[in-house]
């Protein structure tokens, strides 16, 4: 860890460690934690701050573990936060050439925030636990056979979530999905200024903060960059957006003058993604219609989200319905006078997250075992309403940022097998982070092969 991150005197460490005490009273959502964050706390320390909360949850467990063995009596959430961060920053500070000297910096600069942010009386107590939990997090090396509890211990996984891998993977295999989560995740943006099909893969009035990667469009953000990064976003220029999103749009692969319908459409970036595809469809120098997108979702605080992505469309027309995909989609469809079938749908299911945890920090700390079975239910529910509004011999993508088979392909497999041959598997693509260097993902294109609509 570099020495000058170590004293903030803008505020990043105590707004960490202020969110960090909700997260351990009301168990919120790391998202819904930082848009809490103030207006005026600086893009850097904006940044600072949330490496520092996601450093927290990264390594929760691990730090937990240490910190029960040091402490009889948990302390108040305050002061636990506290705990946690500089717990963060001695594991960050492993890696260091003067690790040594950043130890005693790291408790030094805890106890100062401790006097600010508690009391002198658990100054002292911070000042004892951290030097105690330097020597215990640099004492235990990385665990060397693959059971699952020590592995779950050292990577900060829940014990059960290893055990499923293992069955699933291997221990090879889950291993460097493990040492994949516990590291952060790349920013990566997506460019969308003067989109044409000849440069919009690596155009040439790209800043070079913007580093060019294996997949054509997509750049990794330099770090210290974003105040020159947010007035590109307000402008439209980029969209900051994983490359493993691209799978779903390839294969649903839209076509000039098409009328589309993303029927699980918030946040937006799919949606936004679909709408760019669709402007790039269209031959240059010709006055072809692009096409239309119906943006489909239920009412709630991620439609603002979707609004916001859907006012950066340009040379497509957009309409937002509001509603259940699952019920009554058609009469709310045509009530908006919009289709009620269509050539392609895309259907990009809520899910385990599983193959994303180096963004979503927080959903292994969340996610329960039953959950897997749960969501397969409702996903298979969803699929099979979206089929419904599919064109005859239209295209149908079912989509997850999961990487667990229950969620996939036996989705899929159950919904062939209800359809009895109405719908058949044209491609799919199942993308594991450890591999493409990238999240996660799973992408099955479905052909409609009737010659009528699918009614269910």
């Amino acid at each position: 860890m570099p020495e000058s991150t170590l004293l903030n005197p803008l505020g990043a460490w105590p707004a960490a460690a202020r969110l960090l005490a909700r997260w351990l009273d009301r168990h919120e959502r790391v998202d819904e934690l930082l848009s809490s964050l103030p207006a005026k706390l600086s893009g850097a320390e904006r940044a600072r701050c949330q490496h520092l909360v996601f450093g927290v949850m990264r390594h929760f467990g691990r730090i937990e573990a240490e910190l029960g063995r040091l402490v009889a009596h948990p302390p108040r959430f305050s002061t636990r936060a506290v705990l946690f961060i500089a717990g963060f920053e001695l594991i960050e500070a492993q890696g260091e050439p003067v690790a040594d000297g950043l130890t005693a910096k790291i408790v030094h600069h805890a106890v100062e925030q401790t006097k600010h942010l508690c009391s002198p009386a658990e100054a002292r107590l911070v000042n004892a636990v951290v030097r105690k939990l330097a020597a215990a997090l640099v004492a235990e090396p990385p665990p060397k056979l693959a059971e699952a509890d020590a592995l779950a211990a050292y990577f900060s996984h829940p014990e059960w979530l290893v055990r499923r891998w293992l069955l699933q993977f291997g221990a090879e295999t889950t291993r460097k999905l493990l040492e994949w989560n516990q590291q952060p995740a790349t920013v990566y943006a997506r460019w969308r200024g003067e989109l044409s099909a000849s440069d919009a893969g690596n155009p040439a009035n790209k800043p070079d903060w913007l580093k060019p990667t294996a997949w054509p469009g997509y750049f990794e953000v330099s770090s210290g960059h974003w105040s020159e990064v947010e007035p590109l976003l307000k402008a439209g220029q980029i969209y900051l957006q994983d490359p493993g999103t691209r799978f779903s749009v390839e294969l649903l692969a839209p076509r000039p003058g098409e009328i589309i319908l993303d029927a699980c459409a918030a946040p937006g970036g799919k949606a936004l993604l679909i709408a760019d595809a669709l402007k790039l469809s269209v031959p240059t120098g010709t006055s072809a219609s692009a096409g239309q997108l119906i943006a489909f979702d239920l009412p709630g605080p991620r439609i603002d989200r979707l609004k916001e992505n859907l006012s950066r469309v340009a040379g497509v027309d957009v309409a937002l319905v509001q509603g259940d995909i699952g019920r009554g989609a058609w009469k709310l469809l045509k009530e908006h006078g919009l289709p009620t079938e269509f050539p392609a749908v895309l259907i990009d299911v809520p899910c385990s997250n599983t193959g994303v945890m180096r963004h979503r920090v927080d959903v292994k700390w969340r996610l329960q075992e039953s959950d897997f079975a749960k969501h397969a239910g409702q996903q298979l529910a969803l699929l099979s309403a979206a089929a419904r509004l599919v064109a005859a011999n239209g295209r149908l993508v079912y989509s997850t940022c999961s990487i667990d088979p229950e969620e996939n392909e036996r989705v899929v497999g159950k919904f062939l097998k209800e359809t009895e041959g109405r719908f058949i598997l044209e491609k799919r693509i199942l993308s594991f982070p450890w591999e493409s260097g990238h999240d996660g993902a799973a992408v099955f294109l479905l052909q409609s092969k009737q010659g009528e609509r699918f009614k269910g």
